[in-house]
């Protein structure tokens, strides 16, 4: 027990974020991670999810941590926003993108706001990102500004606008790709009087 005890906190220090199947698949039993939990040296911020307690929970780790719950979903919006540096807003839950018909998963922790986005608004624009040693899809900058403006209603106008800003002074986006998405999200009537008038300004 003991060297399970030695071997789970050496996988822990190597990848911060670990299922409990991960262990198992290494030969640890649950009891050591009961154990490891109860003499708190290992915390379980969510059901099957396991971490140092020692960690640092940043930002990025709950979008991990996140992903890890949903396999399937895709961080979006303001949460991605954030991720890429281009907004200073601090989301109280991960906005998340599954398919249209998926189940939607009870989730207690992180909590999770989802949308629904359907066909090729699924892998358009999605990028991969190791965080933890957990791979996250993210939309890329250009797509999460598109997106805030098509569901402005839910994050707000401003935190579209702060995006669109930052993105383009930070030059992580161009106006010819947020025309791309913007047209097949059939949001750019709405954006192109801002992209202009941004761009016409220097953002």
């Amino acid at each position: 027990m003991d060297s399970q005890r030695a071997q789970a906190l050496k996988l822990l220090k190597a990848c911060p974020i670990m299922r409990l199947k991960d262990f198992a698949a290494r030969g640890i039993a649950p009891e050591t991670l009961a154990r490891l939990v109860r003499d708190g040296e290992v915390v379980r911020p969510a059901r099957g999810i396991y971490q140092l307690a020692d960690s640092s929970g940043d930002a990025a780790r709950v979008l991990a941590e996140a992903s890890l719950l949903v396999p399937k979903g895709i961080i979006c919006l303001t949460s991605a926003l954030q991720f890429h540096e281009l907004t200073l807003q601090m989301p109280s839950a991960v906005w998340m993108a599954i398919d249209r018909t998926a189940w939607r998963p009870k989730i207690d922790y992180p909590p999770i706001r989802f949308v629904r986005f359907t066909g090729a608004s699924l892998t358009e624009g999605v990028e991969r990102h190791a965080i933890d040693g957990i791979e996250v899809a993210i939309t890329n900058p250009a797509r999460t500004i598109v997106d805030c403006f098509r569901y402005r209603a839910k994050v707000g106008l401003d935190v579209a606008l702060e995006g669109l800003r930052e993105g383009l002074r930070q030059r992580k986006v161009t106006s010819d790709q947020l025309w791309t998405y913007g047209t097949k999200g059939k949001v750019w009537t709405t954006m192109k009087p801002y992209v202009e008038a941004m761009v016409a300004d220097g953002a």
